[in-house]
């Protein structure tokens, strides 16, 4: 942001920016009251440090709010944190519930009456916001940052190429988070998902912008590929399976639904592989868990494989501590017995498939 002239004005003359990328986290709405904002960002911003800070140190001048006049009103696009710790101070009972605040003398709250700003518009300031809250020192979640980018790549018609040189990113980082805004935002529009309906409070929109990068899940919603920077990434004729996939990685309130996706690492790939296969799909479908829809996406000869190597380590643990953990009793030496028949019996089957012709202990037996 260019430098600009700072100057003085009145706390109460200063609205809060429904607008800012970073609440649309937040339970609010476009006519969401100054005591919403307020305790918002208190239950979820720390406002508390803030308040704390300014009350041993003051409000620093050197770092002035940004406001721009939008709609009438003078709207802080940059401090929104800092002016609701101010208007906590000024007016405690602001706050719908009571905490334990530091006092401040009344020459104090006077000098909080007004607060350096300097004047600016979002066009002008969008560069300097990128800096500092996508990849700066206050960093905004993965879906601020997607929604500022959607924000300035849509409102002031800059590249995402170029909103990636001046916030200091990649150019792939930002396309995919604009295209993933872009699904959430389409997935709404079409009814299929809606934020407030998921079942955590928090919102993992990198599940879904990682999500995208897989072969399996992008076909399996029919996606266009990134570089195409279409409103509606997603067909219509995919709108269902966009609201499955949404079902799935974001549950439902609701539809008393948990989402299957836990964790990035591995349930991305285990759906990745589920909805590759009609039948892992069905099994998803029918309210099975993601583990056992992914058993039945792999190969049989994948499991027979790997069961097959787990069932020999086993084994050779179990060998490795024979003369130290085994007590001699009967039960275990029973299990013993019944692993050894089905080893023979295994081997035997697997003798016969590989080799049709040749006897085994079970055809010599019997």
């Amino acid at each position: 942001m260019n430098t600009a002239e700072i100057s003085l004005m009145k706390v109460s003359d200063l609205s809060f920016d429904i607008k800012n990328p970073r609440f649309s986290e937040f339970d609010l709405t476009d006519d969401a009251t100054e005591t919403d904002v307020i305790q918002e960002l208190w239950e979820k911003m720390d406002v508390r440090e803030v308040v704390m800070s300014i009350a041993a140190s003051g409000f620093f001048p050197h770092e002035p709010l940004i406001v721009a006049q939008e709609d009438g009103k003078k709207v802080v696009i940059e401090g929104n944190r800092r002016l609701a710790a101010v208007k906590v101070l000024l007016n405690p009972a602001i706050l719908e519930v009571e905490v334990d605040l530091p006092d401040i003398t009344e020459d104090a709250k006077k000098g909080l009456q007004e607060l350096p700003i300097v004047r600016g518009t979002r066009e002008g300031a969008w560069r300097y916001l990128g800096f500092k809250h996508v990849n700066g020192p206050a960093k905004w979640s993965s879906y601020a940052k997607s929604r500022y980018i959607a924000n300035v790549h849509r409102n002031f018609d800059i590249k995402l190429e170029d909103i990636a040189k001046q916030i200091g990113d990649t150019h792939r980082t930002v396309q995919r988070l604009f295209r993933g805004f872009m699904v959430i935002e389409e997935a709404e529009r079409l009814e299929v998902f809606h934020r407030d309906d998921r079942w955590r409070n928090h919102f993992s929109f990198s599940h879904l912008y990682t999500g995208l990068d897989y072969d399996g899940i992008s076909a399996f919603i029919g996606l266009l590929p990134e570089t195409e920077e279409d409103q509606n990434p997603v067909p219509i004729e995919n709108k269902n399976e966009l609201g499955e996939l949404c079902l799935w990685m974001y549950g439902s309130k609701k539809r008393d639904t948990p989402p299957v996706i836990e964790t990035q690492n591995p349930h991305l790939r285990w759906l990745d592989a589920v909805v590759r296969n009609k039948e892992a799909i069905a099994a998803l479908r029918d309210g099975q868990p993601l583990v056992y829809a992914y058993e039945a996406s792999r190969p049989s000869s994948t499991v027979f494989e790997e069961s097959l190597l787990a069932s020999k380590r086993n084994l050779e643990k179990a060998r490795g501590l024979l003369s130290t953990g085994y007590d001699g009793s009967e039960e275990l030496l029973r299990i013993a017995g019944a692993v050894a028949n089905l080893a023979d019996d295994l081997y035997d089957e697997m003798v016969r498939k590989h080799n049709p012709g040749k006897k085994t202990r079970l055809t010599e037996d019997g």
